[in-house]
């Protein structure tokens, strides 16, 4: 990337998160606990030169942006194919409720992610099309620049910059005490030495 800085960001914590269900594609706004991670992710981005945000058409990612952008003074972009995975009829439903129904299928998933696509979903393979063909032309300008992204399309994103395999699609805790940021690297690694603002 010519030394250029590229920032993933998770969005702040939503109700969902919380509860520990598949968000996919639902609109789930930030929660309080969210909106205070946001206001952290600004001081720990304050000194990054950033020339863009851009998000992905989901509400957590967006307000995660949007917010960012004014406390930041950073134009923001959002992207159509950077909607997340549609995880289809897992939609909504409490990860634990997965782990219980479906045992075989969850352990798939855990393990190979790349080879389970829930019922009416959308596979990753699909998903990584799509993606690849935003980012690539993100990447191309050779700016620094920030991408707020959700689970699992984080993971996603971070596979199709860095390289590597796909550890998994499953929720995050995006609950934490710290959000979660990081700086990608196109050599095949993430710098993660700077997440968490640490």
């Amino acid at each position: 990337m010519s030394n250029a800085k590229a920032v993933l960001i998770r969005p702040g914590c939503t109700d969902f998160d919380e509860q520990n269900r598949i968000q996919g594609t639902l609109d789930i706004p930030l929660n309080d606990q969210g909106q205070d991670q946001v206001r952290r992710i600004a001081e720990d981005l304050r000194d990054i030169p950033l020339t863009r945000i851009y998000s992905a058409p989901c509400e957590p990612a967006r307000g995660t942006a949007e917010s960012l952008g004014a406390e930041l003074g950073v134009p923001v972009k959002e992207i159509d194919n950077l909607l997340n995975l549609n995880q289809g009829l897992w939609q909504g439903m409490a990860v634990d409720d997965i782990r219980r129904k479906h045992p075989k299928v969850f352990k798939q998933w855990q393990d190979s992610p790349e080879t389970i696509c829930p019922p009416e979903g959308e596979e990753i393979s699909e998903a990584m099309v799509r993606i690849a063909k935003s980012l690539d032309k993100i990447l191309k300008r050779k700016n620094d620049f920030a991408i707020i992204a959700p689970e699992p399309l984080a993971s996603l994103i971070r596979c199709h910059v860095c390289g590597g395999k796909l550890q998994t699609v499953e929720p995050v805790d995006s609950c934490n005490d710290q959000p979660h940021w990081e700086f990608l690297e196109s050599n095949g690694s993430a710098d993660t030495s700077k997440e968490n603002g640490s």
